[in-house]
Formats: C-alpha cells, structure tokens, sequence
C-alpha cells in the first residue's frame, strides 16, 4: 500500500506545475503568487475538496466547472489542486447518475419532471427545441433542487472525511514522533 501511495505522490508531483510555470500564463499568474492556495493545510485541504465535489455535482457541464472550482477557491482560501482534481468525480460515467438522482429528489421534493415524456424523447430522438420546451416546464425546477441537494450533501461529507483524514494522518505522525523522538529531529 506504501508503494503505490509513494508512487502515486511523484507521479502528482512530476505532473504538477510549478509555480514558475503558472507565473509565467498570464492567466494564472494571479493565483501563482497566492501560496496559500496551492499548500496542504488541514483548513484549506477539506476546503477544496468540498467545494470540488459541489461545482462538480451542480454545475455538470465539463470544463466550466474545473474554473468555477478554481475561481471559489480565492476568496475561501481553499486547495487549488484539490478542488480540481474532486471536479472529476463529474465525468461522462458519473454524469447521467447524478441527473437521475436529481430529477427523483426533485420529484420527490414535490417538484414535477415528467420523465415519461424525458424518455418518449430520448427514444424517438427529439430535436432541441424539444427538449428545451420540455426542460424549461417543470423538469428544470425539479433538476436545479436535486443537483443542489446531491451538491450539498456531497460536499458536506467531502469536508467532513477529508478533515478527519487530515486529522488521522497527523495523529498518526504525532505518535510516530513519540515513539521515536530521534528521527523527528531535523539536521
């Protein structure tokens, strides 16, 4: 288990960019010269998570949300890196899981999409138009609380798992100091 987590940091860490590249978009430049956005700290880590799990449950549209994550993680102090990798949880497998998941909490929260009619398009391969009049009914209420439901509740466990993680992860080096009070000493 050791090895592959070893390996799975440098492979992040031969991957990730560095701040010399960041600075040098002119884009990003902005945020590169924001350390704290781009370190491991036990609030700005369950941060990020959080709030990539939400923009990615809420906002499913791919690539949009992978800025929008970015973007909310200025003002709440919150991982970068993080946050953008937890938008990949939305990806084209997980996607249809969490529209089907919002239209029955929709549903069931008293809103109305009618999903006889959603799947009498999809057979017959409705046009566009179509399905914009059938999305701007009732299917587009019972949608926006359902994703919003799923993004909360999601994120809300992404912070609390991460932070207790964060929080095992530091015992464990805590203990491991104690037993070994050599080691823990720096050159």
């Amino acid at each position: 288990m050791s090895s592959l987590s070893t390996r799975l940091k440098t492979w992040a860490h031969s991957h990730a960019p560095t701040r010399e590249k960041l600075e040098k978009n002119r884009l990003l430049r902005p945020l590169a010269r924001r350390p704290e956005l781009w370190r491991f700290t036990r609030r700005s880590v369950p941060r990020g998570v959080a709030i990539g799990l939400m923009v990615a449950i809420f906002f499913v549209i791919p690539g949009l949300h992978i800025v929008l994550a970015a973007l909310l993680c200025v003002p709440l102090r919150a991982n970068i890196p993080l946050a953008v990798g937890s938008t990949l949880v939305s990806n084209p497998a997980t996607i249809p899981l969490f529209v089907a998941a919002a239209f029955w909490i929709g549903n069931h929260l008293g809103f109305h999409a009618d999903l006889a009619t959603f799947h009498a398009m999809r057979h017959n391969g409705a046009e566009l138009v179509e399905w914009k009049h059938w999305l701007l009914s009732d299917a587009a209420p019972a949608l926006l609380i359902g994703l919003g439901v799923i993004a909360i509740i999601t994120g809300a466990v992404g912070y609390v798992v991460t932070a207790a993680l964060w929080r095992a992860r530091i015992g464990r080096r805590w203990r491991s100091r104690a037993r070994h009070p050599a080691s823990a000493t720096l050159p």
